[in-house]
């Protein structure tokens, strides 16, 4: 069964959850479309071959871009060097982009898109399940430098998104449990069912296969789609879906960006929810660490490494100037926001997660 899931804004697009979705590309990106350029992960040429025969038989001239995998590939030579392919393509502003892989991909391939020729169409075929609810959704694009994480990016909403739900049981596990904590964010942000089918199942939670795997995804893409069209007219709101990231980042830029992106939000999460016990704003860190665990991801990080993520934290784009800015829980879905907590408080807090 085929789920949709709408994504507001000046130019609304569908995000596609399911199986055989491949058929719908030529939909998304329309008769003007003439050469596609599809960069793609490098190490999944099997996963790419359905896009590329879909985009072939339905008239487009297509070309396969292979770029390195995970974070790898978000750095400025790669980003240059498909420009230069793009030139080499002779891709004009009515050709398209389409991006194939994980987060790190999709965040390559929409900044790419963002900015030849000042913006070009982009649809986002996610294969892993990190980029299906989160990276793939809402726009945001960037690229790495070596003073941060997506410190280098631009809005550039997709014409739409593919998620074919079959290529998940490629993932190793340890991959897949890395999305499952941005699926859980979403739960503790705005969604708690989600929390409730975790809870309830935790092992099935981690396998793609398991029964709840199509509703989890679409649960957490939805809460996504709401945020973004609610920070179109509220402003600000976007903010929310960076809950435990300000930690993660910081602990992402410490491993070289080694570490998973979603063990980093794991651990996060569990040090917004400690900053809010502490700040007397809401006290669901217990929940917290547990559900983390029970699909195995972590919930603490090296002890002594205080020191480097909180001046890593400083240069965070969440961050203004010196202050810090975090999301933080005021109880189960309802977030908000602790600017310029003392350093104390942010000490104290990191200890609940020092290993």
């Amino acid at each position: 069964m085929t789920r949709r899931v709408r994504v507001g804004g000046a130019d609304p697009y569908d995000v596609v959850i399911g199986e055989d979705v491949h058929g719908e590309l030529p939909g998304l990106l329309g008769d003007n479309v003439r050469t596609v350029a599809v960069v793609h992960d490098q190490a999944l040429p099997e996963l790419v071959r359905p896009v590329s025969a879909a985009l072939t038989a339905a008239g487009y001239a297509v070309h396969e871009l292979p770029v390195p995998s995970g974070e790898a590939a978000k750095e400025v030579g790669v980003l240059a060097g498909l420009w230069s392919r793009f030139a080499q393509l002779g891709m004009t502003r009515t050709d398209a982009v389409v991006g194939v892989g994980g987060g790190a991909t999709t965040d390559l391939a929409g900044f790419a898109a963002a900015s030849w020729l000042r913006g070009v169409k982009v649809v986002h075929v996610p294969t892993t399940l990190l980029a299906m609810v989160d990276a793939a959704v809402g726009g945001k694009t960037g690229i790495d430098i070596p003073e941060g994480k997506n410190l280098v990016g631009a809005f550039h909403p997709p014409a739409g998104v593919l998620c074919e739900v079959s290529t998940l049981a490629s993932m190793a596990e340890r991959d897949y449990v890395s999305g499952l904590a941005e699926t859980i964010k979403a739960g503790f942000i705005a969604d708690p069912v989600i929390l409730d089918l975790v809870e309830a199942d935790p092992a099935a939670a981690r396998r793609p296969d398991g029964p709840h795997t199509v509703e989890l995804i679409e649960r957490a893409v939805q809460v996504k789609a709401d945020v973004v069209s609610a920070d179109l007219k509220e402003g600000g709101v976007r903010e929310f879906l960076n809950y435990g990231h300000t930690l993660a980042h910081a602990i992402e830029k410490a491993e070289a960006y080694r570490f998973p992106h979603g063990h980093a939000v794991a651990v996060g999460m569990v040090y917004a929810a400690e900053l809010a016990r502490l700040a007397g704003r809401s006290d669901l860190v217990d929940r917290t660490e547990r559900v983390l665990a029970s699909v195995h991801l972590p919930t603490a990080y090296n002890a002594d490494a205080w020191d480097e993520l909180r001046a890593a934290m400083t240069i965070d784009k969440k961050s203004r100037g010196a202050t810090l800015r975090f999301v933080v829980l005021d109880g189960l879905a309802k977030p908000g926001r602790l600017e310029g907590p003392d350093e104390e408080l942010l000490a104290a807090a990191y200890r609940r997660v020092a290993l």
